[in-house]
């Protein structure tokens, strides 16, 4: 490849001496990617689409699933980065920024040899203005394994969704849409982690991350904790069109799991505002998407993030989700939830995404195969008393 100037040379956008070609780290985990989540208020559908630039592997890539009831529609596509670093396209799958910050259009185009196989055309379009979130960074041992700068944003969608024979509509009062843009440095699967992967893996990783829309204001909520409950990354934050983000104090959570496991069912949020009023922002999930099936997060075992899998690579797959024990390696990855969401009175919508994996002392969780307790046995009815409504 030749190292001539690209297009995007020409705006006075550089960050470094170099030209946009290349990124001013050689690490080879560098990285630069967006997340949509799609989601029906009704809970009956919700998509979770990406892309991916890996500058210093060579790689782009793509993936968007669909969990509709227990079956979860995955497309993927990896392909070689050109220098046009402003068509992001991958196979069937698109994104085009029509309007930066504003409006976004997602695309999966229909294959045309399974035309009950997922396709999409849906317009993304912000309610309120794009946040930052903390800077993150991640250490294993002495090694910067991440560091990323991201932002998120709520909005709404409009389109049309096509599945196994159907055409789904995407409006805008009965859909929410939020979004992650982020870019540094993340791990790429294929290195060797040596001593450090060996001998100092984490005893525990606890994550929350919550953005959600209401009618009147966008909430973003992120909280990292370690086995030991130390909180390395802490985020709450209400953001408003016209006005200053709301910083909403230390968030606590209190989370229902489903017995036997470590799948939400329930949380509340424990927020406080400027006065040091006590707020209470609850979820009620309403369905979820493992992103370790179909959408290529660890610890998937089909496909991840960043892999080379030669040029114009594309792979369609239906996955059934009814049987946990189909997926083992679901329960170790991060899980993201649809949920119903309330605030002082309102009801709003987004992802509760969640992860908690190893030990995490305020949870309960002792080790990587602790789960949260069944529920405890009815107690005997006395004799001759009839259960109440019969």
């Amino acid at each position: 490849m030749s190292d001539r100037p690209i297009a995007l040379d020409e705006y006075p956008i550089h960050q470094a001496p170099l030209s946009m070609r290349h990124v001013a780290t050689g690490d080879r985990n560098a990285y630069d990617r967006c997340i949509f989540h799609v989601m029906d208020h009704s809970g009956r559908a919700l998509l979770i689409a990406g892309l991916g630039v890996y500058p210093n592997t060579g790689v782009i890539d793509a993936y968007a699933t669909l969990r509709l009831g227990d079956r979860l529609h995955a497309v993927r596509a990896s392909d070689a980065l050109t220098d046009d670093r402003m068509a992001l396209t991958v196979g069937p799958l698109g994104i085009t920024v029509e309007e930066p910050l504003e409006r976004l259009r997602l695309t999966c185009a229909a294959d045309p040899d399974d035309p009950d196989g997922l396709a999409y055309d849906l317009t993304w379009t912000a309610a309120f203005p794009a946040t930052w979130e903390p800077h993150h960074t991640q250490y294993r041992g002495d090694r910067l394994m991440l560091e990323g700068r991201r932002f998120v944003q709520a909005g709404t969608c409009a389109g049309t969704i096509r599945v196994g024979g159907q055409e789904i509509a995407v409006t805008t009062g009965e859909w929410t849409g939020t979004r992650d843009r982020s870019w540094g440095v993340r791990p790429i699967p294929g290195e060797d982690g040596g001593r450090a992967a060996e001998e100092l893996r984490p005893e525990g990783f606890h994550w929350v991350w919550c953005p959600v829309r209401f009618d009147d204001r966008f909430l973003m909520v992120i909280v990292q904790e370690d086995a030991d409950g130390h909180r390395t990354l802490n985020e709450a934050t209400s953001v408003r069109a016209g006005a200053l983000d709301t910083q909403l104090g230390w968030p606590h959570t209190d989370i229902t799991y489903r017995p036997g496991t470590r799948h939400p069912e329930r949380a509340v949020i424990h927020l406080t505002d400027r006065d040091r009023k006590p707020l209470a922002l609850t979820a009620e999930i309403l369905t979820s998407s493992p992103l370790a099936v179909g959408a290529g997060y660890l610890p998937a075992d089909d496909w991840q993030h960043g892999t080379w899998r030669g040029r114009d690579w594309t792979d369609r797959r239906v996955y059934d989700l009814s049987d946990p024990a189909a997926h083992p390696l679901a329960a170790y990855g991060v899980t993201d939830h649809a949920a119903r969401f309330t605030l002082d009175g309102r009801t709003g919508y987004g992802i509760f995404e969640h992860g908690s994996f190893g030990r995490h002392d305020p949870s309960g969780f002792t080790g990587y195969d602790s789960v949260a307790p069944e529920a405890a046995p009815a107690a005997p009815r006395p004799a001759g008393q009839e259960e109440a409504g019969r």
